[in-house]
């Protein structure tokens, strides 16, 4: 095969590929889009009555909209750049927090991300991945395995929440086994009575 290399004219990252391979091409056609936004800005806005907390805040996790994927600053080589000392103003009453970080090409600049700031770690506290968890009508569940075949939906609380794991205040406890992956698998499967009932009595 015969390729052409072709050299931008800026450096940044691929954004997207107007071009299948194999088409044919005439000059001055867009082959591909580039993005120079090599790093960039996250900014939270907190409520002031949190302002206590925001000096042990070290990190962000952020979940886009277009694609649920949740980012960790860690990763994308971000860090902390600042916090305000005092609210915008406006009635708002919202504290400024801002980070910076590499983007890897997906990341679309301008676009609304949920974020959960980062602060010191919780010691001795039960967490599950978001993968175990269902929800019905606001209230979420996990599904406990009580033997090979039986499993119990159980009610659980939440409490903190990073963005990939969040901590189980109660219904959960050491050495219950949850399911983590496919919780709603098992839930689809529990609503057309696949999974067989949990037969033992207590």
């Amino acid at each position: 095969a015969i390729g052409q290399n072709i050299t931008a004219p800026i450096a940044g990252y691929v954004k997207s590929i107007l071009v299948n391979e194999g088409d044919y091409v005439t000059i001055g056609q867009p082959l591909v889009s580039v993005t120079q936004n090599r790093r960039l800005f996250l900014r939270a806005e907190v409520s002031e009555k949190y302002y206590p907390y925001l000096r042990t805040i070290s990190s962000a996790n952020f979940q886009t909209p277009y694609n649920n994927k949740v980012y960790t600053l860690k990763d994308l080589d971000g860090r902390l750049l600042s916090y305000g000392k005092a609210s915008g103003g406006d009635g708002g009453y919202y504290v400024p927090v801002t980070f910076e970080f590499d983007n890897k090409g997906d990341i679309v600049p301008g676009s609304f991300v949920e974020i959960f700031l980062l602060s010191s770690p919780i010691e001795n506290v039960i967490s599950l991945p978001h993968s175990a968890l269902t929800e019905e009508q606001g209230s979420f569940f996990v599904y406990l395995q009580l033997d090979e075949e039986g499993y119990k939906k159980q009610l659980v609380t939440l409490g903190a929440d990073n963005g990939e794991n969040v901590q189980i205040l109660s219904g959960v406890k050491a050495g219950d086994r949850v399911v983590t992956q496919g919780a709603y698998q098992v839930k689809l499967a529990s609503a057309t009575n696949a999974i067989p009932a949990h037969s033992h009595e207590h």
